[in-house]
């Protein structure tokens, strides 16, 4: 994204041919063009590859330049693609070099936002999800949206979020509540309390706390919560559930049918009753849907 103007509204989509990929750069433009922005695209060429398998009679630095040259040529039919289906939507495409995950991560401090597929080309989805994504929730300072296939969602859904009270989560409800506001969604904010620190996926038992206290103080946390993103955004319809449950489980069991799942970074901790690093990771391997993983605010 060298060279991108300062005043334009970018959204970044990491691309490498996949179908995947596909849908993170169709989903990446529909944001962009909801933003009134505009959309990179970047394929990074890893060179030379983890598993390199040389080719008989060429040299390294030929078969560098002929992986380059194929994902320019990929690009390009993309950007041509996009040009029609999408022509008032300024596209910038680039190769870049290096490990993914961190040329990424760099280049996202020039855009609003970082799309990226749930796997790649020629790898096991885990593999891909555990390296490259993980290393991005890490490194890269905008939010992260992770994306399946286009049809293994429903663009027409509510907008999930989960809510904690902490500062992080309020960046989580801020994103929510814009993205449901600019797509016309319903948004439902999801508490969820557990009492024993477990697996992230597994079934809670054994509550230390009456129910009815705990779903009383987690409607008013939602409520406090939620109170000055409403104000800003009055047209959104919003839903509000506490559960007992692990965060992980009780947002994967709202998330079915969902247009965008959002949670932070990480989270309270045990004292807070929310996980939300664990969460995070959770979400990116097991969500039915797109999943964006909102960062810390920046500090001054």
């Amino acid at each position: 994204m060298s060279g991108a103007s300062a005043a334009q509204r970018w959204v970044l989509a990491g691309y490498d041919g996949s179908d995947q990929a596909a849908a993170a750069v169709e989903w990446a433009a529909e944001e962009a063009a909801s933003r009134g922005g505009a959309l990179a695209v970047v394929q990074v060429v890893h060179w030379p590859p983890p598993s390199p398998q040389p080719v008989p009679g060429t040299d390294e630095a030929e078969q560098e330049l002929t992986a380059r040259t194929h994902a320019e040529t990929l690009l390009s039919d993309l950007a041509d693609e996009l040009g029609k289906s999408r022509p008032e939507l300024t596209v910038r495409t680039s190769v870049e070099s290096g490990r993914t995950g961190e040329t990424l991560a760099r280049a996202a401090r020039e855009a609003e936002l970082l799309v990226i597929g749930a796997s790649g080309r020629g790898a096991l989805p885990r593999v891909v999800l555990g390296s490259t994504a993980a290393e991005l929730l890490h490194s890269c300072d905008r939010p992260v949206v992770v994306v399946r296939s286009s049809d293994s969602y429903s663009a027409s859904g509510p907008v999930v979020v989960g809510v904690d009270g902490s500062e992080l989560s309020a960046a989580a409800v801020a994103f929510a509540y814009d993205f449901a506001d600019r797509h016309q969604r319903e948004l439902l904010a999801v508490h969820a309390w557990a009492d024993l620190p477990m697996h992230a996926t597994e079934p809670v038992g054994g509550w230390a706390e009456d129910w009815q206290d705990i779903s009383r103080r987690g409607q008013e946390l939602l409520a406090d919560s939620l109170a000055a993103h409403a104000e800003r955004h009055p047209d959104v319809v919003v839903r509000r559930t506490v559960s007992i449950d692990r965060p992980a489980r009780a947002l994967l069991d709202t998330a079915d049918g969902a247009a965008l799942l959002v949670v932070g970074s990480h989270g309270r901790g045990t004292l807070g009753r929310l996980l939300l690093g664990s969460v995070s990771h959770a979400m990116i391997y097991h969500a039915p849907c797109p999943v964006a993983v909102v960062h810390p605010p920046a500090k001054d």
